[in-house]
């Protein structure tokens, strides 16, 4: 029987990836081509575009790991599409993506029966991010909706992160750099990679094993945090979620 925290660590991996797999996806590169978008422009502007028409300040506010450079380029470039389009076109590149890879998968209607209370239930306090996107309605036929719920759920998930790095007085590259990453859209990545992905600017400095440690007891505090999310859900219903999730992770 899996209890909230043992399920918060273990949906990680799955709910990253299917949940942020859309962002990365040739949807996505089809919708940029389409309104003459560069992929960060929408990555910031469909993302964040939950939070409306706002500085870009404010969005460096809550994406937190990227370089604030980065997302005033990439944000500013993206006004060319009104955010409530943004939020709009990028919702449907995320349930596109999920009948895509999920289309064929029937626990689906029952991946999304069981994390809509999580969604429903958990706070907003700190995750503005999770809270914007849990106001957008969700799609109707089961692997676009279930995809997107996990998308809402990763984005409670990084919002309590990014407090728990800051908390631990971390800079968002070196915890980046400080260990490898399982919930990624492209699986398992070391530390470089996601810098590289994330536009840091090389070379990177090797951290040390104090910001190793640090970075370490940040994760386990990341499922602490989560563990009171997953408490809609009883025993039995954990156990079924996390099957669920490994089954269509395996696809």
């Amino acid at each position: 029987m899996a209890d909230p925290r043992t399920t918060a660590a273990l949906a990680k991996a799955p709910i990253g990836q299917f949940g942020g797999g859309f962002m990365v996806s040739r949807e996505a590169k089809a919708v940029c081509e389409e309104h003459g978008l560069g992929a960060r422009e929408l990555y910031f502007r469909g993302r964040c575009g939950v939070l409306g028409e706002c500085d870009a300040d404010v969005v460096n506010s809550v994406v937190v790991f990227f370089p604030p450079e980065h997302v005033e380029e990439s944000w500013n470039g993206g006004r060319k599409l009104p955010v409530e389009r943004a939020v709009e076109l990028y919702t449907e590149v995320c349930r596109a993506w999920g009948r895509r890879k999920l289309g064929g998968y029937d626990g689906c209607g029952r991946i999304a029966e069981l994390l809509q209370p999580v969604v429903e239930r958990a706070s907003p306090v700190g995750v503005p991010l999770f809270a914007g996107w849990r106001t957008v309605p969700l799609a109707d036929d089961p692997p676009a909706r279930a995809v997107q719920l996990m998308h809402v759920v990763r984005e409670l998930r990084g919002g309590l992160h990014a407090n728990a790095v800051i908390a631990a007085g971390l800079h968002p590259l070196e915890a980046t750099l400080a260990t490898r990453h399982d919930a990624t859209p492209f699986g398992t990545a070391a530390g470089e990679m996601i810098a590289r992905f994330f536009n840091w600017p090389e070379p990177y400095a090797t951290p040390g094993p104090d910001v190793v440690a640090r970075r370490a007891a940040v994760e386990e505090k990341t499922d602490d945090l989560m563990a009171p999310v997953f408490s809609a859900l009883d025993d039995g219903e954990s156990d079924e979620l996390i099957e669920l999730l490994r089954f269509g992770h395996a696809r």
